[in-house]
């Protein structure tokens, strides 16, 4: 398997992980759990900006832009909902 993939298949699980880090955050009952929680989500969100980081200095991570004129079209649909 290739570094890639790995550092990707790692990237999608510390995701899941962090998501279930902030459920526990949110559900938490005691201070302590919701500390515990909390930390615990700290750290997985510095894993993931690292794998990031990683994958964007190696050109893995692409990134697209959307056009100015998508943007002023989608602000101006969700305004005009208000």
């Amino acid at each position: 398997m290739e570094d890639r993939d790995l550092i990707e298949k790692e990237l999608l699980v510390v995701k899941g992980v962090s998501d279930l880090y902030l459920h526990g955050v949110l559900e938490s009952t005691t201070a302590e759990v919701h500390q515990a929680f909390k930390e615990a989500l700290n750290e997985s969100i510095n894993i993931q900006n690292k794998l990031y980081n990683i994958m964007v200095e190696k050109g893995w991570y692409t990134k697209e832009y959307a056009e100015q004129e998508k943007i002023n079209s989608t602000k101006q649909k969700f305004m005009a909902q208000n």
